[in-house]
């Protein structure tokens, strides 16, 4: 690509002021549409950053629309569950916390109100090594 096949805009945020350039191959695409399209962009970037290092997720299987999709929707499914159990219990762990211990006592057979007990849990990452089974090592 040639940078005559390209189109510069520049915009300001009227927030802070800060300039943002962009570059666009789209050259029909006017800045009030490129600029909401780069902003949701950064947005969905975050939410996948956000799920890789709360749920361990390093790749996604198949890079077609649907298998993302389904493996969004299975992080989406989880986390609501975990939210609900976190309610439920009363619990006064975060949902980071949760998660992690409900991920390395996948096969634990302790009880679930003893499995939260904070004297249980001192430090997570001791109990068990990261070698066994995770519920979120997809």
């Amino acid at each position: 690509m040639t940078p005559r096949n390209l189109k510069k805009l520049i915009v300001e945020n009227p927030e802070d002021s800060t300039r943002y350039i962009f570059l666009t191959n789209n050259l029909d695409a006017s800045m009030k549409l490129i600029s909401p399209l780069y902003r949701n962009r950064w947005n969905v970037e975050l939410f996948l950053k956000w799920i890789k290092l709360h749920f361990r997720v390093k790749k996604f299987w198949r890079t077609s629309e649907n298998s993302v999709r389904i493996q969004i929707y299975c992080v989406i499914i989880i986390y609501y569950l975990v939210v609900m159990l976190q309610h439920d219990m009363k619990l006064e762990r975060s949902v980071y916390e949760v998660l992690q211990i409900l991920g390395i006592s996948l096969t634990d057979k302790t009880h679930p109100s003893a499995l939260f007990d904070k004297s249980n849990f001192k430090n997570v990452k001791n109990r068990y090594d990261s070698s066994e089974l995770n519920l979120f090592n997809f």
